[in-house]
């Protein structure tokens, strides 16, 4: 039988998760680096025993851990990443007389294809890449260079790089987020990019229509269709079929269409997951009901999931990373709150439980489906 590893990033360390396929009883392990910011965990979709995490301190700066035994121990990596003595700074030595420097690594996604290479998103926003297992980075500075940087703004959580999407179908092309700047493309592995956020509209901006500027949360989409996107923005749920070109709204019937994660089930491209909150400045679901919401019609029609959330006083926030699926017959969704419980439901969003309580705030969640 299958097993399925949970991999929990939170304020204050890691936890890793196991079940069997059946998804009813969980061993935890953890906490692994207790006291640190764990932003993101993600395992090599091609070595189940391969997981890269970011640890971040606001003393003692940024670490790269990888782990190649399914987390059971770890092994600092990343030294280009260096800290140079002042509590907070990170600098990145690309050979110029001055570092640029970065705050944290919000964002780490493995190829598909060579568990020794992986890329990360930083803030403030840039990409970079290792191709020696996390040993060493380089940075595809043509993202930075792309000229449009002066119209990138921080969002509430920092200027971050928070999503990245390989597609399997065409290995040079990749789309990234930019809380808050927007969506982008390259096609030629990280050379060069554009901005894709036509048809989005953010009235805090000067020009609400604007190229680039706008505060995308995240970005998601299903293996066997990547020229189908779909978002979850700063206010709007929106939907792009002709990768990233154009986008239009498909927030439907929503109680509110902000919120932080989306995600698609494993075996419809057409069914998507949300979860709702009340707005920007009160992050926590309307009326205090936790809900999750999903769309089997690609958007627009949305159905409220509750059975086994709580209903009443529920003031937790669900962030962008916190959310993911997994590959089983039976689709299973989980997502973290930041009131550190841990949710999973093994019948695709009809039902729930907490398979965990009373963890740090979950900054991140991420699944395995190992044989």
């Amino acid at each position: 039988m299958s097993t399925v590893r949970l991999l929990v990033g939170t304020r204050k360390g890691a936890f890793v998760l196991t079940s069997d396929g059946h998804r009813q009883k969980w061993e935890i392990n953890g906490p692994f680096f207790g006291g640190w910011e764990l932003y993101h965990l993600k395992g090599s979709p091609v070595d189940p025993n391969r997981i890269y995490a970011s640890q971040c301190s606001g003393w003692f700066g940024q670490m790269i851990q990888r782990s190649d035994d399914g987390g059971k121990s770890w092994t600092p990596v990343g030294n280009k990443f260096v800290y140079d003595g002042v509590p907070g700074t990170h600098q990145w030595y690309d050979g110029t007389p001055h570092p640029w420097e970065f705050k944290r690594v919000w964002h780490l996604e493995p190829s598909l294809t060579d568990p020794d290479t992986v890329y990360a998103g930083v803030e403030d926003a840039a990409m970079f890449r290792s191709t020696d297992a996390g040993q060493s980075w380089q940075e595809l500075s043509g993202l930075r260079g792309h000229g449009s940087g002066a119209h990138w703004m921080p969002g509430a959580g920092g200027m971050g790089l928070h999503t990245i999407l390989l597609d399997p179908s065409n290995a040079a092309r990749m789309y990234i987020a930019i809380s808050a700047a927007g969506a982008f493309r390259t096609d030629d592995g990280g050379k060069t990019w554009l901005p894709k956020n036509l048809g989005l509209k953010s009235d805090f901006m000067p020009d609400p229509t604007a190229e680039v500027g706008h505060c995308v949360h995240r970005i998601a989409m299903h293996p066997s269709r990547p020229n189908v996107l779909f978002m979850q923005k700063h206010w709007d749920v929106m939907r792009s079929d002709n990768a990233g070109d154009s986008w239009h709204e498909v927030s439907g019937n929503l109680p509110t269409d902000f919120g932080f994660p989306i995600d698609v089930h494993a075996h419809e491209p057409d069914t998507i997951y949300v979860v709702p909150i009340k707005s920007d400045s009160e992050h926590y679901p309307p009326d205090g009901k936790l809900r999750v919401y999903r769309s089997r019609s690609g958007g627009n029609e949305w159905e409220a999931l509750t059975k086994g959330l709580p209903q009443s006083d529920c003031y937790v926030n669900i962030l962008r990373d916190a959310m993911a699926v997994d590959s089983m017959d039976s689709c299973g969704i989980y997502f973290g709150t930041t009131g550190g419980q841990v949710y999973a439901s093994a019948d695709s969003g009809d039902s729930w439980k907490a398979i965990v309580r009373d963890l740090p705030g979950v900054l991140s969640v991420e699944v395995q489906t190992l044989p």
